[in-house]
């Protein structure tokens, strides 16, 4: 079965991980709440810059940063946009301040895409 998926690359300052992750947490129970089929933040692990492109090159990293790679699942693009108007709109979403976020939210990559192979 197809599905349409939200992706997503951010700077993350190392020590707001924690932050982050609460963020996060915090952001998944909403978005699964309104019926995404799946939510996942990741964190860098084994992430190299490359000689012309890759994750950290990406997002602009800084010396003092991590990259965060998520995603989120949904059965097609009709569904996501029905869910994010529905998460836009919750009182829990729109309380969270862009100012107090604990990364940079104008490097932050996104986008969404039909999904070509499902296993």
């Amino acid at each position: 079965m197809a599905r349409y998926v939200d992706g997503f690359l951010v700077p993350v300052p190392s020590n707001n991980v924690e932050a982050y992750r609460k963020l996060a947490r915090k952001a998944g129970k909403i978005w699964m709440e309104y019926g995404a089929l799946e939510y996942v933040e990741c964190i860098a692990d084994d992430v190299k810059p490359g000689k012309f492109t890759s994750f950290p090159q990406s997002v602009k990293q800084k010396a003092d940063e991590t990259v965060a790679f998520s995603w989120i699942v949904y059965k097609s693009r009709k569904h996501r946009d029905t869910v994010n108007a529905k998460v836009m709109a919750d009182p829990r979403i729109a309380a969270m301040d862009p100012k107090t976020m604990p990364f940079d939210a104008k490097r932050m990559i996104f986008g969404g895409f039909k999904s070509i192979v499902v296993f």
